[in-house]
């Protein structure tokens, strides 16, 4: 099978490379499936550079999520799930087999029905940045009745962090950095959107209510107007590392009493992940969860998929393998 893959770190245009591979084979407990789309996150270039390294045991076949089809089953596995549409999440999680090649192979839990109507650019879409935006959501309880501030409600992570949100029954409020990225959130079901480079952003937020939950992609740059929107017992929840730590105002946190949760989506236990996933299915399956703008790269442009994404690209990279 042809694979994108990398055997050393560094940058996209020095390590990555499109070869033939031999196909994998289904172990105990574990599904082939073939990709139709490889979903592109962060993740996927920090591991490849370095940044984040994680080892490489011969080669490393990038990307962590995909949808395809399910073509053969390992022992174990009920043979009835042949011929079944998935999305695939945390397929190189530990594991050589991402998803940015013709096949892919991981755990049975790992591949997840498809519902009917959902796209494949949308089920390649979910993975890392629905599953992390469930756990910023849900780690500390429910948020139905709850009020909710996406920060950076055009990204991936927000865009599903305010589906989810809605469909469990929370307001949201997100911030943006403009125009076009207001019109994205707002097209999400956000029910307030809000400026934070214009003066008067916070004052737009606690007119909407003070808020219970922070989904924050950006602490440092976004603490203190969390904190100005908080009240006590609130939680501010993290999942993502700046390039620079932010230095901790601990007198303005005492003040506000808020509580800061951290996320990092590869510590999370297995039963959550596997609880996140069926509660994700089951909000596509209500049609409650949508497409982003979508950016397609074929396999031999593997390494300009992985810039795009590492530049910031708004919306979703997805790869067709081919």
């Amino acid at each position: 099978m042809r694979a994108a893959l990398y055997d050393r770190y560094g940058a996209a245009s020095q390590v990555l490379r499109v070869t033939d591979v031999e196909r994998p084979e289904p172990g105990p407990g574990e599904v082939r499936v073939k990709i139709e789309f490889s979903g592109v996150n962060p993740t996927d270039w920090k591991s490849r550079s370095g940044l984040t390294p994680r080892p490489i045991e011969g080669f490393q076949v990038p990307h962590h999520d995909g949808a395809g089809v399910i073509d053969a089953v390992g022992d174990g596995v009920d043979p009835g799930r042949i011929g079944q549409r998935v999305w695939v999440w945390m397929a190189a999680a530990g594991r050589k087999w991402g998803t940015a090649a013709q096949w892919c192979v991981v755990p049975d839990r790992g591949a997840v029905p498809l519902p009917d109507g959902a796209s494949g650019e949308l089920g390649a879409s979910l993975g890392v940045p629905a599953l992390t935006a469930h756990r910023c959501l849900f780690a500390d309880g429910p948020v139905r009745g709850k009020t909710v501030l996406v920060a950076g409600g055009a990204g991936a992570v927000g865009h599903f962090a305010i589906e989810l949100a809605k469909f469990s029954g929370a307001r949201v409020v997100t911030t943006v950095s403009g125009p076009a990225k207001a019109e994205l959130a707002a097209k999400a079901g956000a029910d307030l959107v809000v400026n934070y480079t214009q003066p008067g952003a916070a004052d737009q937020i606690r007119a909407f209510g003070t808020i219970d939950r922070v989904i924050e992609v950006a602490l440092g740059a976004n603490l203190a107007l969390d904190l100005a929107v908080t009240g006590p017992d609130s939680q501010i929840v993290t999942y993502a590392a700046e390039p620079a730590d932010p230095v901790l105002p601990v007198r303005a946190c005492m003040n506000a009493g808020a509580v800061l949760r951290f996320l990092l989506l590869y510590s999370v236990p297995p039963e959550v992940l596997d609880q996140a996933a069926r509660d994700i299915t089951t909000a596509l399956a209500d049609g409650a969860l949508s497409e982003l703008p979508v950016k397609v790269f074929g396999l031999d442009d593997i390494v300009a998929a992985q810039d795009a994404v590492q530049a910031g690209a708004v919306g979703k990279v997805l790869v067709v393998p081919g």
